[in-house]
């Protein structure tokens, strides 16, 4: 992917970065192991989203890859070579599981949104990817899937992901077949946003992406924040919460703009980063 903009790439590593009118635009570029998640692709997509989380220049992250898939999940080969450690590989499975469930909390948790822009195949580990992100666009020929259950290995972390975003009999029925979804299903299902034609899939992400960093900042932080904290909570409590940050938002500078320019019908200065 050539991206406008360009600041602070990162070459030789399996992620880079460029940035462009408020947008970090991050792409997995190992297509080689179709972009599974070993070693060196989640530290250095940990460390691109340990950089964003505190950039004020960024507003919005499109996260996209290179390749016939998007991520085929864990790196099973590098797991593999660790069947011969004197503990049968258990610490450095454990390793390896501690950094992944970190590296998608971190998504989570980051302040801005993250939007994925997915194309051929996000399997096991890189449907939890997909899940992972707060927005996600597909390209028409994508297939979803979960098929540990083939292999002997139950997709339990991404089963954490899938659950919160789709309703429990159609995660279960991933989880517990491994088939294959359509994008079309996927959309159905809450997986995904959008299902796109291929060669509009960089174009539309970007187009959504542009359109979120033309937004106040602030105010958009402040509501996926306020968002994830009172899907956990019970109603009444969730109702407390959204109440209180309503309250805050109200005194903020760029809710004093925009109301102000809203009653005067006039375009909005926004004053966030």
């Amino acid at each position: 992917m050539t991206s406008p903009g360009g600041r602070n790439p990162i070459a030789a590593t399996p992620v880079h970065r460029s940035d462009h009118d408020g947008v970090a635009i991050l792409v997995l570029d190992a297509p080689t192991t179709r972009n599974a998640l070993g070693e060196a692709m989640m530290s250095a997509l940990s460390g691109h989203i340990g950089a964003i989380a505190v950039d004020p220049a960024v507003r919005v992250v499109l996260l996209a890859a290179e390749g016939p898939a998007f991520c085929a999940g864990h790196d099973l080969k590098e797991i593999t070579s660790h069947r011969n450690d004197e503990d049968r590989g258990r610490g450095y499975f454990e390793r390896v599981m501690d950094e992944c469930c970190a590296l998608m909390q971190a998504i989570v948790d980051l302040p801005q949104p993250v939007v994925a822009a997915v194309q051929g195949v996000a399997t096991a580990a890189g449907c939890q990817l997909v899940a992972s992100c707060d927005l996600a666009l597909a390209s028409t020929d994508v297939r979803f899937q979960t098929p540990g259950v083939d292999i002997g290995l139950f997709c339990s972390t991404p089963m954490v992901a899938l659950t919160r975003n789709v309703a429990r009999k159609h995660a279960l029925e991933m989880l517990f077949t491994g088939e294959a979804i359509t994008a079309d299903h996927a959309a159905r299902i809450g997986l995904v946003n959008r299902v796109v034609a291929p060669d509009a899939l960089r174009a539309e992400a970007l187009g959504l992406t542009r359109l979120i960093a033309s937004k106040p900042a602030r105010t958009v932080r402040l509501g996926k924040a306020a968002f994830r904290r009172q899907a956990a909570l019970p109603l009444a409590d969730a109702y407390r919460l959204a109440a209180a940050v309503m309250v805050e938002n109200l005194l903020d500078a760029d809710a004093v703009e925009g109301i102000s320019a809203f009653i005067g019908k006039r375009t909005p200065q926004w004053n966030s980063e």
